[in-house]
């Protein structure tokens, strides 16, 4: 159920940001990158240990800094962040241990994260200028 819900409510997300024009800033993606690993932050601080925070804000910290280089180059390189995070959801347990989050966090997380970075695509597309022409 965690995957579904996560799915759908990226989908819900996607076109909402694509239909009132979020989508159409640049610091949309990056944005939404940094929001989602955020969350392990979050739920390292509801554990209350120290030690997880430290390691939960660090790899918030990489992809932040992806997303920023996304924002400053490529925005698919913040689409790549958002999918990369979505598998990195897939193998957070064997990583690290944040006994603040839920059991179900990293499928619900990963689904949103995969489906969301696919669900980007067609708006980055629409965005590329044709071959030949500069932007």
């Amino acid at each position: 159920m965690p995957f579904l819900i996560g799915g759908v409510l990226a989908l819900a997300v996607v076109a909402l940001a694509r239909q009132v024009g979020f989508d159409r800033d640049r610091a949309f993606y990056p944005t939404l990158v940094i929001v989602v690993a955020s969350y392990y932050v979050l739920f390292a601080v509801l554990s209350g240990s120290p030690h997880t925070i430290l390691a939960e804000a660090v790899v918030m910290a990489a992809f932040a800094g992806v997303a920023i280089v996304g924002f400053r180059s490529r925005p698919w390189i913040a689409i790549a962040a958002l999918a990369g995070h979505g598998l990195f959801d897939a193998v957070h347990g064997h990583v690290l241990h944040n006994a603040g989050m839920p059991v179900w966090w990293p499928a619900f997380c990963g689904s949103f994260d995969l489906v969301a970075g696919a669900a980007c695509v067609p708006s980055l597309r629409r965005r590329q200028p044709s071959p030949g022409h500069s932007v």
